[in-house]
């Protein structure tokens, strides 16, 4: 009986079993007490990392260069304006200019009278410089008092006002309205020409040889439609003998105390009638001793 109680006694030992008390210890597993690692983890906190990154920095460098690179522009866009508005003031000057034809002695080529709308023609300044003025050319020349002292020009000023407008515009850009002292005749013998008036038919001479003018016209106010006899003049070399269209009102190298002109007062050649608009065309520049009326 008493070896039964002593096996009773034993039983205690099976209720401490370790295998449930073992529990706890997979609890304390490493994987899920390892979140609170993984929510440190260095890639979420380097965030702030890359909004320090040098890259967004680069910006008002960037700004800084474009604004430059507009300057730059600028600056040449402002040098070829100036550039341009320089050329405007020069090239006139150089090239060609506008003149205001003075009086009626170039009618009815060119018109031009007191009070009148007179022609505006435009005057190439570079011809010259490759060739001399030809028979047959109308120029435009500066006879100042050392040159001729008989004139029928007189400095009376525009009387149109949009006209003054203009001129006063053209003026600051090379635009070139004349003085009493600027004048336009054509070019009827040049250096070594003798010239003279008239053959029976009251035609000028030059050399033996009498013009064929299409382009003369004489005032019905100026008197009887002839020539007046002269010379003969023979022209000295380096100089021209002018004369108007208009061949009985027109004060030129026929005229006393006038003569033949030099060439250093030829300003330049007159190519276009551009003003008014209802005579806007070339002006007719046919050389005279090129055709010879007695081969017509």
């Amino acid at each position: 009986m008493q070896h039964t109680e002593s096996v009773h006694v034993a039983e205690p030992t099976q209720a401490t079993e370790p295998a449930p008390t073992a529990e706890p210890a997979q609890a304390t597993e490493a994987a899920p007490t390892a979140e609170p690692t993984q929510a440190t983890e260095a890639a979420p906190t380097a965030e702030p990392a890359q909004a320090t990154e040098p890259a967004p920095t680069t910006e008002p460098r960037q700004a800084t260069k474009r604004g430059q690179s507009r300057l730059v522009r600028a600056g040449r866009l402002l040098l070829v304006v100036l550039l341009t508005l320089a050329l405007m003031g020069i090239i006139p000057a150089l090239v060609a200019r506008m003149y205001l034809v003075p009086s009626g002695s170039m009618e009815q080529t060119l018109h031009g009278c007191k009070g009148c709308d007179n022609d505006r023609v435009l005057v190439d300044r570079l011809v010259y410089r490759f060739k001399k003025p030809s028979p047959g050319d109308v120029i435009v020349f500066v006879a100042g008092p050392d040159v001729w002292t008989n004139s029928e020009v007189e400095n009376v000023g525009e009387a149109n006002p949009f006209v003054r407008k203009l001129e006063s515009l053209g003026s600051r850009v090379g635009i070139h309205f004349p003085a009493g002292t600027d004048f336009i005749k054509r070019v009827i013998a040049v250096g070594g020409q003798t010239v003279s008036c008239c053959d029976q038919r009251n035609r000028v001479i030059v050399d033996g040889v009498a013009l064929d003018e299409p382009y003369v016209y004489f005032s019905p106010e100026a008197g009887n439609a002839q020539q007046q006899s002269f010379g003969p003049v023979r022209v000295p070399e380096g100089q021209l003998f002018v004369m108007g269209d208009n061949r009985n009102d027109s004060l030129d190298s026929r005229a006393p105390g006038n003569g033949p002109i030099p060439l250093s007062a030829v300003a330049g050649k007159a190519r276009f009638i551009v003003f008014p608009f209802h005579r806007i065309g070339l002006i007719n520049s046919t050389n005279p001793q090129s055709r010879p009326s007695g081969q017509h």
